[in-house]
């Protein structure tokens, strides 16, 4: 029952809308044919205003002396002249322009007086013959239409785009005005029943997210079931995980177990140059998310407008008066209104405590890296649908993909259909497949790129280096894969895979890491001289440093600042002096154990390599001979390899 009335109301509501909406639009006709209608009409009053007692003839000026002349001609083409005061309007026979002309004789008198001189006293023939030089002839008149209709033209038309230009000015004003008063309008995105349905069963992985998930959903849909026990329905869940983890997809998938209607906004999108606005966006969101309840409120990223407040801002602040207001509307609705708050984040850590206090977020779901039978499901949901060869072995793939997110899994997939299209497949293959992987967590193959033998030897003895001191040192991942082959902004891949999924590492596993790291750059200086120094190792040798700083400042496992961490620079106090979380001393204790840590790993490194140097040189000339060798090539030439005393670390 509750929610067939929760769906009636939601219809009513949007029937509602697009009532208004009609409305809006019917009225916006209304107007625009009104105003057309003016236009008419007022260019219609202006047109014959101005052709009021006018022929519609366009004349020019000639003397009296030729008017005479040709009045006199019996074939002249003079069909009629009118006498208007002291002016002649003479027009020409053929539908030819009319002239004008003063009434003037050749002397340049006027016509009336040169009529009384030349015919005063004059009587009987003698005057029919004076005034005969002189005759006023009337004729029907002959009117050219195309005339009126062009001057009419060059009449009105100036004023019809003057008229047109003000009412474009008019448009465009109304438009910025509206846009103004419209600029503290949610943005958000309705989901309603007409949108395609996300379920918890579109969502593969994640169960424990899903539960608490599920719950909420029971809340929309049995609200009395709680609230007979004295239970309050949750204010918000907070979804907290990495990128690409499927946190706007566990939004969606409550909205649509749920059945209700799903506002999606994100943070940024409440952002404004304006101070005020960001609040007024707020307000009216949570305004539409009542009148639709029970609904859901969805805010993406969050953290774009939720970060911590502190002394550098005040509360004129716009992002400030932004989360004030998100706090105020959280804490401010009944109880019974059926709104639930959803918001998105990979950095609760810059979130403002008052934001996740209970009463807020109540509710806290942590979405995670998916686990291998997790990502095997994922990859299950996305090849759904796709040809796949029989051959194929998602499992493997699940395998490989350990530290991937969901929406590394979904890229995976995609590219593997993208591979095959291109290789003219009619299914996905394992070797498409594994060349989307490698794709995806490296960058595609440059064949083009074409190194002289000396590189290509180079390339060789460092990926070999890698591979070998990885696979002698006892707490190292094995080698899945070597390649010579340029990779995205690599001369060469070496691949180390876990054998499982693994929550935390050691400090003996980290030390390897940093060791196999470091061989590449051993191997070439073993085998060209010490001062063979090249860049191939540059991104090696950044990793080992960001591990080593990591380890000592994050994690606590330097010899001489064992169990001490430090702030991190994005959230702790800064000093005057150094501009770091930490002083000045501090910074050089750190200094000095990430340059142990690192010494350290180059020396086990070189211990491994110069114990296993036939191992070394037989891999680097399989490398170059085959360009690629997997797992099951590099066993062979692997399994001589030892790890030498010197290398080893005191447990």
């Amino acid at each position: 029952m509750a929610e067939n009335a929760a769906n009636n109301k939601m219809v009513n509501n949007t029937k509602g809308r697009s009532a208004d909406k009609n409305d809006e639009n019917k009225s916006n006709a209304v107007r625009s044919v009104l105003f057309t209608l003016i236009l008419v009409c007022f260019a219609a009053l202006l047109v014959a205003n101005m052709t009021k007692g006018n022929d519609g003839s366009q004349k020019t000026e000639v003397p009296i002396s030729e008017v005479i002349q040709r009045a006199n001609d019996p074939e002249g083409n003079i069909a009629k002249i009118t006498v208007t005061g002291s002016t002649l309007d003479i027009t020409l026979k053929g539908n030819e322009q009319p002239t004008e002309t003063s009434r003037k004789d050749a002397s340049g008198t006027l016509y009336d007086q040169g009529l009384v001189n030349h015919c005063e006293g004059l009587e009987g023939d003698e005057l029919t013959t004076c005034e005969g030089q002189y005759p006023v002839i009337e004729y029907k008149e002959d009117v050219n239409t195309w005339g009126i209709v062009l001057e009419v033209v060059m009449t009105v038309l100036p004023i019809v785009i003057i008229i047109g230009f003000f009412a474009w000015m008019m448009k465009q004003a109304n438009a910025a005005n509206n846009q103004s008063f419209g600029f503290g309008k949610s943005k958000a995105k309705l989901y309603g029943p007409d949108k395609k349905k996300v379920s918890f069963k579109d969502v593969a992985g994640n169960e424990a997210a899903k539960q608490d998930l599920t719950e909420v959903v029971d809340f929309l849909k049995n609200p009395k079931k709680y609230e007979k026990l004295g239970a309050k329905i949750p204010r918000g869940v907070l979804l907290a995980g990495e990128p690409g983890t499927g946190k706007t997809l566990m939004a969606r998938a409550v909205a649509g177990e749920a059945d209700v209607p799903f506002f999606s906004i994100s943070g940024s999108e409440f952002a404004e140059m304006f101070v005020g606005v960001g609040a007024s966006r707020v307000r009216d969101l949570f305004s539409k998310a009542k009148k639709n309840s029970p609904s859901i409120i969805f805010i993406d990223e969050i953290d774009a407008v939720a970060h911590k407040r502190d002394a550098r801002g005040g509360a004129g602040r716009e992002d400030e008066q932004t989360l004030n207001q998100i706090l105020v509307e959280m804490d401010g609705f009944d109880n019974d209104s059926g709104v639930i708050v959803m918001a998105a984040t990979n950095r609760v850590d810059m979130l403002d405590k008052a934001l996740l206090r209970p009463g807020r977020f109540d509710r806290h779901v942590n979405v995670t890296l998916p686990e291998r039978k997790d990502r095997l499901e994922i990859l299950k949901v996305h090849f759904k649908g796709k040809p796949v060869e029989a051959d194929v072995d998602l499992e493997a793939m699940a395998k490989k993909t350990a530290g991937s997110s969901g929406a590394d899994l979904a890229n995976i997939a995609n590219e593997a259909a993208i591979t095959a299209a291109r290789e003219g497949h009619k299914a996905v293959s394992n070797k498409d497949l594994t060349e989307a992987f490698e794709r995806v967590a490296i960058g595609p193959e440059r064949k083009s790129k074409v190194m002289n033998e000396k590189e290509r030897k180079l390339t060789a003895y460092h990926e070999a280096g890698h591979a070998v001191v990885g696979h002698v040192l006892p707490d190292s991942d094995p080698v899945h894969k070597v390649t010579i082959i340029p990779r995205g902004g690599t001369g060469g891949v070496t691949w180390f895979l876990p054998p499982e999924d693994r929550n935390y590492k050691s400090i003996y596993e980290l030390k390897d890491i940093l060791a196999r790291a470091m061989g590449g750059r051993v191997a070439e200086k073993l085998i060209f001289g010490k001062d063979a120094v090249t860049t191939g190792a540059g991104s090696d040798l950044k990793n080992v440093a960001e591990l080593a700083k990591s380890m000592i400042v994050e994690e606590g496992m330097g010899e001489g600042t064992r169990n001490l961490v430090f702030p991190s620079e994005a959230t702790g106090y800064y000093t005057i002096t150094t501009g770091k979380p930490y002083s000045e001393k501090t910074a050089e204790v750190i200094d000095a154990e990430v340059k142990k840590l690192s010494d350290e790993a180059a020396k086990r490194a070189e211990e491994v390599l110069k114990a296993n140097r036939p191992v070394l040189d037989k891999l680097a000339e399989a490398l170059l001979s085959s360009e690629t060798l997997e797992e099951a090539e590099l066993e062979p030439l692997l399994k001589d390899a030892k790890l030498p005393e010197t290398a080893k670390l005191h447990k």
